[in-house]
């Protein structure tokens, strides 16, 4: 019996040796993940993405925007290998079109997906002013390559908590457009065309103001109608004062149709044609015809060693060249989100990742000093005077310029030489 006892004895501690390897090797066990972020928060398990979504307008005439900003966000996914914290990244689109319609639309399908990290888009200042309060109210964040219009980033008018933009806001494009047709093409007099859209309606609004402060003369404002395609009529309206520079922030197809007939119009005989980033497309040369050598562009201006790097990734991706001026302000804004999952995201043992949707904007909209392809980037909070607020305006102004139109971008050159940029 005192055998068996011992026997038994020794195999009961052998067992408590055994679970106290065991407990010792596995440690004290992580208690469990509690989300307290003010919207909540996004759980991605070990073999789940990190899902990004696109809004893009990637059917009709301003396919271009589109197709130019998602290869930017690709090759921006291509450069982390594919992966973020040890997931897969996958990339799904809605076209969000340019227009109030399609913004709705694609937010809408959005935010009914709870996978969706965080969105790139959307390319029309009119599909965003549409989509901003659905994404908002999504706890997402948006941050675009192409939206211009002011008032989306300004508080107390479209802004809505979330959304962010890399490109220029209109405020730096308009100011820039007035002031090189009045310092460097010695205009005096001007006219400007709208299409009614957000974009369109507030660049020429401010282009007319720095216009007229610099000391200039707006002789016209006038609007056409998405899907026009007559302008003599609005072009005789113009040409009865002769201004010295017509300024046309539109699209395609209307741009086109403007510099076509421009010239069967009398009095327009002495007037430049300026237009701005919703032109600056490898397309708008060779659909608006020969009257268009001599038009100038606004629009992106991006230069430098890592831009040439990125050039050269999409050509060996796409072939050619990018068909728009916005793809590295998407290759920036993807990152950005990237980078601020990174910051704000709590990994298991496991592998799985959660992400505070409010940690995330707050990552987002503390960003200084960022170093993208277009530059230093601030997403901080900025104080536009008179103008207010604005939260999320991610870029400084400085990747702009003045592009000019020539007889070789109408043989299908692209894109156009800067011939100004400003502080020079």
């Amino acid at each position: 019996e005192k055998r068996t006892m011992s026997k038994r004895l020794l195999a009961i501690f052998a067992v408590l040796m055994i679970a106290s390897m065991v407990l010792s090797a596995c440690g004290p066990s992580a208690p469990a993940f509690e989300c307290t972020d003010a919207i909540g928060c996004l759980d991605i398990a070990p073999d789940e993405s990190v899902h990004l979504a696109s809004m893009l307008t990637i059917s009709g005439a301003t396919a271009f925007l589109g197709e130019d900003s998602k290869g930017g966000i690709e090759i921006a996914i291509d450069d982390r290998g594919g992966e973020i914290l040890g997931h897969e990244i996958i990339l799904t689109g809605e076209d969000s079109g340019c227009n109030a319609e399609g913004g709705q639309t694609a937010a809408t399908k959005v935010a009914s997906d709870p996978t969706i990290v965080g969105v790139i888009g959307t390319n029309c200042s009119s599909a965003a002013t549409a989509a901003i309060d659905t994404i908002s109210d999504a706890g997402l964040v948006m941050i675009s390559s192409s939206n211009t219009a002011p008032a989306l980033t300004i508080e107390g008018e479209t802004w809505k908590p979330g959304y962010y933009r890399v490109c220029h806001t209109d405020l730096f494009q308009g100011a820039v457009a007035a002031e090189f047709a009045y310092n460097e093409l010695g205009a005096r007099t001007t006219a400007t065309i709208h299409d009614g859209s957000p974009y369109a309606d507030q660049l020429q609004a401010v282009y007319s103001k720095r216009f007229v402060e610099l000391g200039g003369e707006v002789t016209f404002e006038g609007a056409i109608n998405v899907g026009d395609t007559d302008m003599r009529t609005i072009l005789t309206t113009v040409a009865a004062d002769s201004p010295d520079v017509l300024y046309f922030p539109i699209f395609e197809p209307e741009g086109d149709f403007i510099v076509a007939q421009f010239s069967e119009v009398s009095g327009l005989e002495n007037t430049t044609l300026m237009g701005a980033d919703g032109l600056l497309a490898d397309s708008f040369p060779e659909n608006s015809g020969p009257n268009v050598v001599g038009t100038y562009l606004s629009g992106p201006y991006v230069v430098g060693e890592a831009y040439d790097a990125f050039l050269d990734k999409w050509e060996a991706k796409y072939g050619g060249v990018p068909p728009s001026g916005f793809h590295a302000f998407a290759y920036d804004g993807t990152n950005i989100i990237l980078d601020a999952v990174e910051a704000v995201a709590i990994v298991d043992e496991d592998g799985t990742l959660h992400i505070g949707r409010q940690a995330l904007r707050d990552s987002m909209s503390s960003l200084a000093n960022y170093q993208g392809l277009t530059g230093a980037l601030d997403c901080t909070d900025k104080d536009f005077g008179e103008i207010g607020t604005s939260h999320g305006d991610c870029a400084t102004g400085g990747a702009l310029g003045i592009f000019e139109i020539g007889q070789a971008e109408l043989d299908g050159n692209w894109p156009p030489p800067a011939v100004y940029t400003p502080g020079e």
